[in-house]
């Protein structure tokens, strides 16, 4: 029962005392994402569906680091600043999973870290 920690330059690093993702029988934790471009270390202007890309390109990062892929992730959960961006996100979300979709969870929240419009946490499993 070792825990791994996950780590890449290719997501962005954490702003907090947190790790980008923790692995530990071969079940993936990736911490929430938020749509920061991580070569510029800002969040990305734009719309729900720009901020979106954005945050399953950190996914990707993140996945990709630790062995995995979008066809192991069973849950996600998406923190939404307004319930109004909902349709777009599902239209941006639905690409990545185009089937044996996860479970997922999607709720609005009063604010997210530095403004962003989402954040996605993600758990995959092997």
């Amino acid at each position: 029962m070792n825990k791994r920690i996950i780590s890449t330059a290719k997501a962005p690093a954490a702003i907090g005392p947190y790790s980008q993702a923790v692995e530990m029988n071969q079940t993936l934790f990736v911490s929430g994402q938020i749509p920061i471009n991580p070569e510029t270390g800002k969040l990305v202007e734009g719309d729900i569906s720009v901020q979106t890309e954005q945050v399953f390109r950190n996914i990707a990062a993140i996945l990709d680091e630790a062995g995995y892929t979008f066809s192991d992730v069973v849950k996600s959960t998406c923190l939404l600043s307004d319930m109004a961006n909902f349709k777009a996100m599902n239209e941006v979300y639905a690409g990545y999973y185009p089937e044996k979709q996860p479970a997922r969870a999607a709720f609005a929240v009063k604010e997210l870290p530095l403004g962003s419009l989402i954040e996605i946490e993600t758990i995959a499993m092997k």
